[in-house]
This record gives structure tokens, C-alpha cells and sequence, in this order.
């Protein structure tokens, strides 16, 4: 008799505490609202043939993890895109970048470091010239990236805040000035979350972080990105474009305290 009412207890125990975790796991499901109030409620179409989304599946160092978007159009394909969204769903502030293409740069490719602060579904969302949206989404193992401390003391980070870096990479054959061309800027910002505590003081540092960057060749708009709290520290966005025989590379970053940093480079100035 003892032994039934062992296994009647387990059968209640599984029917009151286990059958309801599955149903409440997906009612958790913050997509739904994210879509609402990041893409005002518009069908999203399957993108696995429009974009494409790297992160490793488990981030070494929940700070700065890595994620790559690239275009997957085919080159008949007569659509543009025209914007690349990337959310990080379970974030504090998921929406962690929005990236708005250049016309006339055909950028393919797009390389930046983010915060994740909890397991969570990452989505990528593009926006086509034929106006529609095009989805695709990877799963992160990661936490606390938000609320990391600092790799840099306040003192360092304020020295270096705004100074910015370009470099270019050439394909083998190729001069600086034709074809597709890789660049990589790079901008010295603490990129406060709002989350992150003095390790001195013991008090949360306020929010703080670039929330505009633009760049061009010569005067032609290559990208713009909206940035918020979980583009890492030190921002850093590497990507593909194809030149138009510029001479000139210009950068514009603003943040949220209103500071505005801008840098120019001759094209055979990389590394600089």
C-alpha cells in the first residue's frame, strides 16, 4: 500500500508542479510584446534566405560576445536591404543595435561586440526594399553581461573616450580604392549600461554610451547605427561594402550625454 501511495504522490506532485512549466516557459516568450513594440505589430516573414546570424552558441565572456550579420541575397535578386535590426530578446533594453544601410554601399556584412545578460533568443530582423520584414534568430548561453564590470578603470575610459580608429582590409589583388572592401572602425566609450556598480562606491554608474554612429565615403552614407545599452564596451563594428573609388573616409558618434566625436582619414591612412 505504501508503495501505490508513493507512486500516487509523484503522479499529483508531477501534475500540480511539472505539466505547468512547459505552457509558462512560452508565456515568458517576450517576442510576441517585442514585436509589438519594436516593429509596431508588422508580419514578419521567414528570413533564412535574406539574413544570416553568427553568435556562438556559448559566450566565453558574457560582455562581449560576438555576432556577425550578413546578407544572403542572391545577386539576381533585384531587392535592397534597407535596415538590419538585432535584439537581443531577454536584455534589459533588448533592442541592441539598428543598423540603416547606405544606398548606393551594398554592405553584406556587419561585425559588432554585445552584452547578454541572460540565455536568450537573439533576432535578427530585415527590413527589404519591398517593404516587408524578414526574420531569423539563434539561442545564446550567457550571463550577466549587462551589469559586467568595466574592463577599464573610470579614469582610462574617460582618457580615451571619443578617440576613434579606422582600418581597411584589402582583398588580395585589390587597390584601396575599387571593389569590395572590408573597414573597421573602432571607438574608444565606456558604453555604460545603467546596470554596471563602482567597485569603489557601491553605487550603480548612470547609463552611458554612444547612440549614433554614421559613416561615409567621401560623402556617400555607407551606415548608420542606433545603438543602445548592449553594444559593448569600446564599440566596435567591422563590415563589408563595396567602395566608390573614394579618397576620404569620414566618421560621426554621438552620445547620450551629447558629445559628438568626429574623425576623417584618407583612405591610405588604415591603422590609424
Amino acid at each position: 500500500m505504501s508503495g501505490y501511495l508513493f507512486r500516487l504522490f509523484s503522479v499529483a506532485c508531477f501534475l500540480l508542479f511539472g505539466a505547468p512549466l512547459a505552457p509558462a516557459a512560452e508565456a515568458n516568450d517576450p517576442w510576441p510584446g517585442l514585436v509589438q513594440d519594436i516593429f509596431n505589430n508588422r508580419p514578419m516573414n521567414d528570413g533564412s534566405e535574406v539574413i544570416g546570424i553568427e553568435m556562438p552558441a556559448r559566450a566565453e565572456d558574457a560582455a562581449i560576445v560576438p555576432v556577425t550579420l550578413r546578407t544572403k541575397l542572391s545577386p539576381g535578386d533585384g531587392r535592397q536591404v534597407l535596415s538590419i535590426t538585432l535584439v537581443i530578446d531577454q536584455n534589459p533594453a533588448p533592442m541592441a543595435a539598428k543598423f540603416q544601410l547606405g544606398p548606393d554601399a551594398k554592405v553584406s556584412e556587419i561585425s559588432t561586440r554585445v552584452r547578454v545578460n541572460n540565455y536568450t533568443d537573439v533576432h535578427a530582423v530585415t527590413e527589404l526594399s519591398d517593404g516587408k520584414l524578414y526574420m531569423i534568430k539563434t539561442y545564446v548561453k550567457a550571463s550577466g553581461g549587462c551589469s559586467a564590470p568595466a574592463a577599464k578603470n573610470a579614469d582610462e575610459a574617460k582618457g580615451r573616450l571619443g578617440q576613434m580608429r579606422y582600418r581597411q582590409f584589402a582583398k588580395a589583388g585589390e587597390g584601396p580604392a575599387s571593389g569590395i572592401r572590408e573597414a573597421q572602425i573602432m571607438i574608444g566609450h565606456p558604453n555604460n549600461s545603467g546596470l554596471q556598480m563602482d567597485q569603489v562606491t557601491h553605487l550603480y554608474v548612470p547609463a552611458f554610451f554612444v547612440n549614433e554612429l554614421r559613416l561615409w565615403q567621401d560623402d556617400s552614407l555607407v551606415l548608420t547605427m542606433e545603438g543602445g545599452i548592449s553594444i559593448s564596451e569600446d564599440p566596435n563594428i567591422r563590415f563589408t561594402y563595396v567602395s566608390n573609388g573614394a579618397k576620404r573616409f569620414r566618421a560621426e558618434a554621438k552620445d547620450t550625454e551629447g558629445h559628438v566625436f568626429q574623425r576623417e582619414w584618407k583612405m591610405d591612412d588604415s591603422g590609424t
